[in-house]
């Protein structure tokens, strides 16, 4: 399933989008799951690369039973469900349209003649002909799934479409590229990076706003809301998927990470005790490592503020004292290629516990779409760059203008 015609020879394919997905079987839950049956799930997506054709990863990775799609479509976005008439084409699979996916599988479609450009939304249409179970999904995207009944893929509007808040069985999209010149960052974290608190289908996330910065490659968004470095949910924990989410993305030459506040915070909303830093120190220095081990470059972010979470139990003296030492020994040790002082760019400069109030989305623990900025301000972008002869710019820059809601 992944065929290459003869002018592929000189390029490799590399990730122009991705989506970190979780079970929908965890105990914390922060968007509810759910399965699907015979209807249509339209998605749109953003891709940070652009390219003359494209092929589409799909992910079964935390289903119980097979899952069959029926049919697969491409198209570009008008608005919200509507897309531009005679851009949609099929998505084939080994030359067929209907694709199963093993429980724990992920497949990616032959090429698609079908152009994307960076910051131009692009809407991914799944039929789902048979029930499924309960979906394998991304759960706090900021992006809004439309779920209709019956098989619509490649319809121009979706009629009776039900809005919901999620991305269902999609991890990715690749571009074919020049090999070794263009930079991939992968965002890998938390809802930092997802982007809970920025506005819904505004593209305002953290990573959007730095890719809006680059002259030369992109950052993929592999961020997770509620996701923790040394523990599993929500989602499975930072290190163990690490592998998979970060280092094995096609083209990744830079990671960003941004872990700390759930690790420090979650466990108090269940009586239990925050991570130490020592512990935290230790496994972000294994994560630091495993980067340098595969030739990739690491930039690690401060961890942000987060006294003022209106959350029960997420704010105790122990996990403020250890986000204060972690964040001095992320500023001083060195074991990352670079630092980007996300914790400076956000608190409160007369409280630093707290995020500033012209940043604070409202929940005393997330950004709002400044907050987001400031964050994506943060990071240097000479930090995120590979030798001059070797860059490519990118085919288009995102315009702010260019929005599907």
């Amino acid at each position: 399933m992944m065929a290459h015609s003869g002018r592929d020879e000189a390029l490799e394919w590399v990730a122009a989008f991705r989506s970190a997905v979780i079970s929908p079987y965890e105990q914390i839950q922060l968007t509810p799951p759910r399965g699907f049956r015979d209807q249509t799930v339209r998605q749109t997506l953003l891709p940070a690369g652009s390219g003359e054709r494209v092929r589409i990863w799909l992910t079964n990775r935390y289903g119980r039973a097979p899952l069959t799609i029926g049919t697969v479509h491409g198209a570009r976005c008008v608005t919200g469900d509507e897309i531009v008439p005679g851009t949609e084409q099929e998505v084939l699979f080994g030359g067929a349209g209907e694709v199963t996916i093993p429980p724990g599988g992920e497949v990616v479609s032959d090429p698609v003649n079908l152009t994307i450009e960076a910051g131009v939304a692009f809407v991914l249409d799944l039929y789902l002909r048979g029930e499924t179970e309960l979906a394998t999904f991304s759960h706090q995207p900021m992006e809004t799934a439309y779920v209709a009944s019956g098989d619509q893929a490649g319809a121009h509007v979706l009629s009776g479409a039900e809005q919901v808040p999620a991305r269902f069985y999609v991890s990715g999209l690749d571009v074919p590229a020049p090999e070794r010149t263009a930079v991939i960052a992968v965002a890998f974290g938390d809802s930092w990076f997802e982007g809970v608190g920025t506005t819904m289908g505004a593209n305002r996330r953290s990573v959007d706003v730095l890719n809006a910065r680059l002259e030369h490659g992109w950052v993929v968004n592999q961020g997770i809301a509620g996701n923790r470095l040394l523990t599993d949910e929500v989602g499975e924990h930072g290190l163990s998927r690490l592998e998979r989410d970060a280092l094995s993305v096609p083209g990744a030459t830079h990671v960003l990470v941004h872990f700390g506040i759930n690790d420090l915070g979650l466990p108090g909303m269940a009586g239990l005790p925050p991570a130490t830093a020592e512990d935290l120190i230790a496994g972000f220095s294994v994560l630091a490592r495993r980067i340098r081990d595969r030739g990739l470059t690491s930039l690690a972010a401060t961890i942000g503020p987060f006294a003022g979470a209106i959350y029960p139990g997420i704010t105790t003296p122990a996990g403020l004292d250890a986000r204060r030492r972690v964040n001095g020994w992320i500023r001083t040790s060195g074991v990352f290629d670079a630092v980007f002082d996300v914790a400076h760019a956000a608190q409160d400069p007369e409280n630093p516990d707290f995020i500033r109030p012209e940043f604070d989305s409202g929940d005393g623990m997330h950004l709002n779409d400044a907050g987001a900025r400031a964050m994506a301000e943060a990071v240097d972008v000479a930090t995120l760059s590979l030798p001059q002869d070797l860059a490519i710019a990118k085919v288009t820059e995102p315009d702010a203008g260019v929005r599907c809601r």
